[in-house]
C-alpha cells in the first residue's frame, strides 16, 4: 500500500480532513492506497483530446465527483488544464487567490514557499520575465478523490522569449524551451501543496548564461542554509553497518507497480545493482532528464546513473510518494517522487570533489508496458544541486 507520511501539523484522514481555507493544521500529502488509483484512461488528458481540445470545448457535463469544487469543472483534468491556463496565459494572476490555499506549501528549486502571495509575487515574476509565455499538457497523472484530495502529477512544456527582467539579469531576448513536472493536492477547488520541478539550468543555459557561473553567484547571495534546507530532512539510512538489502521480485506472479517501482529504485540506486536497469527497462527505452539530456536505451541510462552515484559515493535515495493510473492490459502511468543526499565527493560534471553535502529531489513520470518503464521524465532540482557545491 502506498503510504506517504510527510504533514505539516498533525496528520490527518479522511474522517478529520479540514477544508483549505480553515485555521486548523493542513496535511502536505495523505495517507492512501492503490483502491483509489484510477483503473483506467477514460479520466485523462488523451480521453479529452488534448489540452487545445479542453480549451476550445470548456464546460459540459460533470463525469467525476468533484466536491466543493466549481462547477464549470467536469473533472480533475479539467481543473488542472484550465487553471493553468487562465494564470499563466490569460495572465488572471488574481486567480491564484481562488485556487491556492492561503496556507499553501510550494517546494521548488529554491526551497519552501509559504502562502498564496508568495505564489502571486513569483508568477508575476515569471510572466515578467517571459510575457509571452507558453505552457502545453504533456500528460497529468492523477488519483485520489475529493475526500482525501486529488494527487495530479502535471508535466507541461514551456516556451517563451525573455524580453523582461528576472532574477538571473537584463533580459536577452532569447527563446527558452523546457519541461516542468508540478505534482500538487487539491481539495475543494484548492490547491494546498505543490512540488514543482522547472528545467532551471537547462532554462538559465538557454538564456545564455554560463551555469557555474550564475549558480556560484546565486549560491551566495542566498546563503548556504537556504539552499540546503529543503525543508526533506535527511534520507533514511541504513543503522549500524548493514549491507543495503537486494530487494527481489515477489512471488505472487501479478504485476504490483509499487513494487515493481520500489524495487527498481532501490536496487539502482540504493544497491548499486546497475543490471536492474535491464531488467526494468525496455531495450527502446526513452527517457528525458533535467538540463536538457535525453537517454536512448538502457546503456546511456546505466551511464548517467553510473555517473551521479560515481559523483556522490554515498548517496541515498528516498522515494517520498508514488502514484498511478493504469491496468495491465493498457499498461501504467506512474508519478515518482524522491529526494537523494549524498556528499559530492567523486569527479564528475560538476568538476573536482567539494566534500559537500548535497540535497537534490526530483519528480519522475513513467510509462510502463509490458512490465517494462518504456518512456520516463526524470526531472530534479540540479540548478540548485550546483549552487550548493559551487557556492563560495
Amino acid at each position: 500500500m502506498a503510504q506517504n507520511r510527510e504533514a505539516t501539523g498533525d496528520s490527518a484522514t479522511v474522517g478529520d480532513q479540514k477544508p483549505p481555507g480553515s485555521d486548523a493544521a493542513e496535511p502536505i500529502a495523505i495517507a492512501y492506497g492503490p483502491e483509489i488509483m484510477p483503473g483506467d484512461f477514460s479520466i485523462s488528458l488523451a480521453a479529452r483530446g488534448g489540452t487545445d481540445a479542453v480549451l476550445r470545448g470548456p464546460g459540459g457535463e460533470r463525469v467525476q465527483r468533484m466536491r466543493g469544487f466549481e462547477d464549470q469543472y467536469v473533472d480533475i483534468i479539467d481543473y488542472i488544464v484550465r487553471i493553468t491556463h487562465r494564470i499563466w496565459e490569460e495572465k488572471d494572476i488574481g486567480y491564484i487567490y481562488d485556487t491556492y490555499s492561503h496556507k499553501a506549501h510550494v517546494y521548488d528549486d529554491y526551497g519552501l514557499q509559504y502562502g498564496s502571495e508568495k505564489i502571486v509575487a513569483d508568477t508575476v515574476h515569471t510572466i515578467n520575465a517571459f510575457p509571452d509565455i507558453r505552457l502545453f499538457a504533456d500528460e497529468i497523472i492523477w488519483a485520489g478523490n475529493d475526500e482525501i484530495g486529488f494527487h495530479t502529477s502535471h508535466r507541461t512544456v514551456i516556451k517563451g522569449h525573455n524580453t523582461g527582467y528576472s532574477r538571473y539579469g537584463p533580459p536577452t531576448g532569447r527563446r527558452v524551451f523546457l519541461w516542468c513536472i508540478a505534482n500538487c493536492v487539491s481539495l475543494e477547488n484548492h490547491i494546498f501543496a505543490e512540488w514543482v520541478i522547472y528545467d532551471t539550468a537547462n532554462m538559465i543555459r538557454q538564456l545564455g548564461f554560463d551555469l557555474p557561473t550564475m549558480a556560484r553567484q546565486l549560491g551566495n547571495e542566498m546563503g548556504g542554509g537556504a539552499i540546503e534546507d529543503e525543508g526533506f530532512g535527511e534520507a533514511e539510512r541504513l543503522r549500524g553497518q548493514r549491507k543495503p538489502a537486494q530487494m527481489k521480485a515477489g512471488a505472487g506472479g501479478g504485476f504490483e507497480v509499487e513494487e515493481f517501482i520500489r524495487r527498481s529504485w532501490h536496487n539502482i540506486w540504493n544497491r548499486r545493482s546497475l543490471q536492474q536497469v535491464r531488467q526494468s527497462y525496455h531495450p527502446s527505452l526513452l527517457a528525458r532528464g533535467a538540463t536538457g539530456r535525453v537517454f536512448y536505451g538502457r546503456g546511456e541510462y546505466q551511464a548517467f546513473a553510473l555517473g551521479i552515484l560515481s559523483m556522490f559515493p554515498d548517496a541515498m535515495l528516498q522515494i517520498d510518494d508514488i502514484y498511478w493510473m493504469g491496468n495491465d492490459d493498457d499498461g501504467y502511468l506512474a508519478s515518482v517522487r524522491w529526494r537523494l543526499v549524498g556528499s559530492h565527493r567523486g569527479n564528475g560534471v560538476y568538476g573536482a570533489p567539494t566534500g559537500r553535502r548535497v540535497n537534490m529531489w526530483g519528480i519522475a513520470q513513467q510509462q510502463i508496458e509490458g512490465g517494462l518503464i518504456t518512456k520516463e521524465w526524470l526531472l530534479f532540482n540540479e540548478f540548485a544541486v550546483m549552487q550548493q557545491i559551487y557556492r563560495d
